[in-house]
């Protein structure tokens, strides 16, 4: 194979957005694909709301295997779907598309399972029974954490938004250990906990900054951050500053990638320090 040319039977994936210009999973699959020697792309594919069922269906036709789904259309792919996964069925989203050869759609969520192979390796030590945890956000992002977080078995978790609402229907929908609290009184359920999790945009570059007082934080906490750019967001670095350990936002974005390109391209990658070089970079 001529290097910077497909063959006919190359293996074809995507990542849909709108927009999806900024998505870095291109470099990341292209990294992939690269270190692996495989025939295949894997292409930014910018999909405006009104046409996204006649994209997806398009997809099987291309000859594509697969595609990851990212803002805006991770709820509304759920109803394109011919097959789900129980996972992406309670978290209300999907964010891969696995093609089968009779071209019907399976709609996976690996949001939640990038995040629990994030933590491991950041916070090696972590374990499920450490104590409660505190999730910040009540969007999708916090949907796939929350079922990753109960599904690990822990308990309790306070989930704090800005509308309190949004904390509430969604700590209702989920029941069990979720617990909704008001996100004024943030700084106090900090108490005892032995995770905290920002899932909101907070703290990314060109949105407002999360306000957060962590001194009621105990010192052997565990602090993650799903922003990633900037890489060291303000509350990872007010965390390492009072000596908690810390894992950066960067890592769920590359582990949640290893269930699909295995799916699509028939190769389980790693995660590795040159990836994460090859996709921040």
């Amino acid at each position: 194979m001529t290097p910077g040319f497909l063959g006919g039977t190359a293996r074809l994936a995507g990542v849909i957005g709108w927009p999806v210009a900024h998505s870095r999973s291109p470099r990341l699959h292209g990294h992939w694909l690269r270190t692996y020697g495989i025939d295949g792309a894997y292409v930014p594919l910018a999909v405006a709301p009104g046409h996204l069922p006649s994209a997806i269906r398009g997809l099987a036709a291309l000859g594509f295997r697969g595609a990851n789904v990212t803002v805006p259309h991770k709820e509304a792919a759920l109803a394109l779907m011919d097959h789900l996964d129980p996972v992406a069925q309670r978290i209300g989203a999907v964010n891969t598309i696995v093609i089968g050869s009779d071209g019907r759609l399976e709609g996976r969520n690996t949001d939640g399972e990038g995040f629990m192979a994030n933590l491991r390796d950041g916070a090696p030590d972590w374990h499920p029974g450490a104590g409660p945890a505190v999730v910040l956000g009540a969007g999708g992002a916090a949907r796939a954490v929350l079922v990753a977080l109960m599904d690990a078995g822990v308990a309790p978790i306070y989930l704090l938004n800005r509308t309190f609402d949004r904390a509430a229907a969604l700590a209702a929908a989920f029941g069990g250990s979720v617990v909704a609290v008001p996100w004024e009184a943030r700084s106090e359920w900090l108490a005892g906990a032995a995770l905290l999790v920002n899932t909101t945009s907070l703290g990314m570059i060109g949105q407002p900054p999360l306000e957060l007082d962590l001194s009621a934080l105990p010192g052997d906490a565990v602090v993650t951050d799903l922003v990633y750019v900037p890489l060291e967001t303000p509350l990872l670095a007010a965390a390492r500053a009072r000596g908690h350990r810390v894992v950066d936002g960067l890592g769920m974005l590359l582990h949640q990638a290893v269930p699909g390109f295995e799916a699509w391209f028939g190769v389980r990658p790693v995660v590795t320090a040159a990836l994460r070089e090859a996709v921040f970079s």
